[in-house]
């Protein structure tokens, strides 16, 4: 499943120095957020860095501007999350927390998808405009549509999210019911690649403590430029 992942030639052309960092878990513990996890949030948003001082932050900022997006309305994931570290970061289940505190420990854009929702690989592409993603407004759910050349991941029945790692569909979101997940890893320089497999290492480490049969497989993507 990893190996037919693929980022499209017209997204390298962007940012040839992007680099994912894919990794399949199979077989999570998952369940409600718990003690550990909200500790693991409440460390995480202790140290959390500044997104005004962090150049990872504002690389993603570029990256955003470069396909038409105005980075101040739609934040990357991870300018907000260090947004609303002073004030708390937002408790979901196990695996997000697990990945919501290992995004903000590492300032990079971390993402998971229910590989049981999945339809057909995941790829990040320029949208043409008329692909679905499943969303809400207003607490309702609504079938919303990315901007012509906006940078999508997607899969055979739509976005499964938008603006590069804005938002995620609801269509694949992880809940506490979810045992196999896909989690995406997005790194832009100057963040290094080794960076970005320490971040990997220390998410599976967190996912597998009570999940020590979890099956792992993970996928460094990189650019024409080797990363």
């Amino acid at each position: 499943m990893l190996a037919e992942i693929r980022v499209d030639d017209a997204v390298w052309d962007l940012r040839p120095d992007f680099a994912t960092l894919v990794i399949a878990v199979r077989g999570l513990s998952g369940g409600a957020s718990d003690d550990a996890t909200r500790e693991l949030l409440v460390d995480a948003a202790k140290n959390a860095a500044d997104p005004a001082e962090q150049p990872h932050v504002a690389a993603w900022r570029e990256a955003y501007r470069s396909f038409g997006a105005k980075p101040k309305r739609t934040r990357p994931s991870v300018d907000a999350l260090l947004r609303r570290a002073p004030a708390g970061l937002p408790v979901i289940n196990r695996v997000v927390d697990a990945y919501n505190a290992t995004s903000v420990r590492h300032a990079l854009p971390i993402g998971g998808e229910d590989l049981a929702r999945y339809d057909g690989p995941a790829r990040l592409v320029r949208a043409a405009g008329d692909e679905p993603f499943d969303t809400t407004a207003a607490g309702e759910p609504v079938v919303d549509h990315p901007e012509p050349g906006e940078v999508v991941w997607r899969d055979d029945s739509g976005v499964t999210c938008r603006r590069w790692n804005w938002r995620q569909c609801r269509r694949t979101q992880i809940t506490e019911a979810t045992r196999d997940a896909l989690f995406i890893l997005e790194r832009l320089a100057p963040m290094t690649l080794e960076e970005l497999r320490a971040a990997g290492d220390e998410l599976v480490a967190l996912l597998t403590v009570d999940a020590p049969d979890a099956r792992v497989e993970s996928r460094l993507i990189t650019g024409p430029d080797g990363g």
